[in-house]
Formats: C-alpha cells, sequence, structure tokens
C-alpha cells in the first residue's frame, strides 16, 4: 500500500512539472539572430524584434566578442541620444544572458564609440506573466433566510384602579344642651325699625297677672328618692 502511495506521489509530482512548464516556462532569445550582437550592416534591431512577444521572465542572449562590444540597459533618454554616462546595468562580457524580471519598456545599446549611433541598439515592450488566470471559485452563496414570523403585539395590561374609596360620612354632631330661657327671664329685644313710632301699651289691669309657678316641692323629691331606694333592694336581691 505504501508502495502505491509513492507511485501515485510521484505521478502528481511529474504532472505538476509539466502544467508549470507548459504555463509558465520561459522564453530564451538570441538578440539578431544568426547575426548576433553587433553593429548592423543594413536596418536595425527594431525589425528583429517587431515578430516577437517578451513577457516577464524571458532571457535575452547577447552573443558579442569580449573587448569588442558590450550592452548596456538604459532610460528611454539616454537610448535615443546613444549617452551610456549613467547606464542602469552593464554587460562586458560575451555571450551576456540578461533575464527580464519587469514588465513594460527596456532599452539596451552598446556603449563603444560610433556603435549605438551605427544601430547597435535594441528597444522592447515586455509584457506581464503569461499565466492563465485561476479559475473562479464556485459561487456558494447561501439562500436568502426565510422571514421569520413577526411576534404577536403585546395587550398592555390594564392599568391598576387608583381611584381611593369613597370618604366616611361626616360626623353628625351631637346636639348641645337646650338653652331655651324660662318665660319671664329676659326681655324682647326692641324693633329695629326706628321709622315707625312706639305706641305706648295700656297698663294691664290690676290683678290679671298670673304668678310664677311655685318651685317643686320637697315632698316631690322625697318621693322619687325613696321609689329609686326600692328599685336598688329588689335588684340586690334577686342578685344574691
Amino acid at each position: 500500500m505504501a508502495k502505491n502511495s509513492n507511485m501515485a506521489f510521484f505521478v502528481a509530482m511529474a504532472a505538476l512539472a509539466l502544467v508549470m512548464n507548459s504555463v509558465g516556462a520561459a522564453n530564451t532569445y538570441e538578440v539578431g539572430g544568426e547575426l548576433g550582437w553587433t553593429v548592423p550592416p543594413t536596418g536595425t534591431y527594431a525589425a528583429w524584434a517587431s515578430n516577437k512577444t517578451f513577457t516577464v521572465g524571458d532571457v535575452l542572449v547577447f552573443k558579442f566578442s569580449t573587448g569588442n562590444h558590450d550592452v548596456a540597459e538604459v532610460t528611454k533618454a539616454s537610448y535615443d541620444s546613444c549617452n551610456a554616462n549613467s547606464p542602469i546595468s552593464m554587460a562586458t562580457n560575451g555571450p551576456a544572458n540578461l533575464t527580464l524580471n519587469t514588465s513594460g519598456e527596456h532599452y539596451y545599446i552598446c556603449t563603444f564609440g560610433g556603435h549605438c549611433i551605427g544601430g547597435q541598439k535594441l528597444s522592447i515592450n515586455v509584457t506581464g506573466n503569461s499565466s492563465p488566470a485561476p479559475a473562479p471559485a464556485p459561487s456558494t452563496s447561501s439562500p436568502p433566510p426565510s422571514p421569520s414570523p413577526s411576534p404577536p403585539a403585546a395587550v398592555p395590561a390594564p392599568a391598576p384602579s387608583t381611584s381611593s374609596p369613597p370618604p366616611p360620612p361626616a360626623a353628625v354632631p351631637a346636639p348641645g344642651p337646650s338653652t331655651s330661657t324660662t318665660p319671664g327671664s329676659g326681655a324682647s329685644p326692641p324693633s329695629g325699625n326706628p321709622s315707625s313710632p312706639t305706641t305706648p301699651s295700656s297698663p294691664p289691669p290690676e290683678g290679671s297677672a298670673s304668678p310664677p309657678p311655685p318651685p317643686p316641692s320637697a315632698a316631690t323629691s322625697l318621693r322619687v328618692a325613696g321609689l329609686s331606694a326600692t328599685f336598688l333592694f329588689i335588684a340586690l336581691a334577686l342578685l344574691f
């Protein structure tokens, strides 16, 4: 079983290597073809580069004799004026292999006197990596959630009754003792009408006025006291 696992692992690695080679394999270009890197007798290197596509990772091979030529990467301004005073990079030994590490415009010249003006210069455009973009991941969007039922509206509880009990009836005051005066104890107030003259009344005939009633006799008081004592004795006899 372990042997089968090892075989499967090696097969997978080999397949991966093939895929990587087929997708991201770098190309190698010999600048100028059979002519190599020199002062061209006719034309320029622009004709050689016109039918080629350069990508990041490709390699340029400049074939030249050491001491007779060199290759310098320069800016566009230096390329146009054939100025080699401030090169980006320099290779003096041939052949020189230069790897294209960045995309965009790249400019190369030979710094030997008169070679750049004679046409020993190269300008190329480098594009990004040609590896295919990864396939988009499958959509894993979840279905929209079902709407949850809204809870029933809460019925408000009745507020507690705050009505106060009816007040107790007001106490009726006990009648006070009678203050009626005995006849003849006081004189009636005079009439308040001053406009009508008072007519003097004729004096009552002599002997017509009745005398006031005599005070209660002492015999009556003794009789009441005797009755009370009799009832008291009867009550005491019943109790004992």
